[in-house]
């Protein structure tokens, strides 16, 4: 997926009405193309798969442009990633639904002989976030690290520390209170801390 793809799909969610709806189409434009590339990590490390992880991000956008579009442009970063994190959170309950069913499935099965479903699965693990994190070996330990996180840990985290939104900002976007973002980054930051010893800066 590119950036202009991106900036497409949301341009066709906008109606051409005047020249206020055509600079407000632009600034979400601007805007989504500026938060891309970050949104994208922010979801790769979550799910762990980089095919799902684009589809979570575009969607994040154009149920931004559709339903948000006529907010203020200070408005966007919070909603953004509360729908976006939303997503993530929608991705990793259909996937425990899917596992329980796929276990009990296979448990429930009496020939040895049958196709062990979980091992044949596509493994999403050996999948790198980003040419960034797979250049460097502190940057791919710390992945590991935040995607074994609580998922709200690991929200404030990314959100806090990989898009750089504040305290209000973050606790907007995963639809909790500023003392339960301080929190969940509080505990994030003690247990990243530990596993990765020297490697945390």
């Amino acid at each position: 997926m590119t950036t202009d793809s991106l900036v497409f799909a949301v341009s066709c969610t906008a109606k051409p009405i005047g020249a206020r709806i055509l600079q407000k189409e632009r600034q979400l434009g601007e805007f989504l193309a500026e938060v891309e590339r970050r949104a994208l990590r922010i979801a790769e490390i979550a799910v762990r798969d980089r095919d799902e992880a684009m589809d979570l991000v575009q969607d994040a956008m154009i149920k931004l442009a559709r339903n948000y579009s006529g907010r203020g442009r200070e408005e966007w970063p919070p909603l953004f990633y509360r729908i976006l994190q939303n997503g993530v959170r929608d991705w990793h309950r259909r996937q425990m639904v899917r596992n329980r069913v796929m276990v009990w499935f296979q448990r429930s099965r009496s020939d040895d002989n049958d196709q062990d479903l979980i091992a044949s699965a596509p493994d999403p693990i050996g999948r790198s976030p980003d040419e960034e994190l797979q250049n460097s070996e502190a940057m791919r330990d710390m992945e590991s690290a935040v995607h074994e996180l609580p998922i709200r840990q690991r929200e404030a985290f990314m959100l806090r520390t990989f898009e750089g939104l504040d305290v209000r900002g973050t606790a907007a976007a995963m639809g909790c209170s500023q003392g339960s973002v301080k929190t969940h980054y509080s505990r994030a930051v003690h247990t990243l801390r530990e596993k990765l010893g020297e490697h945390w800066q």
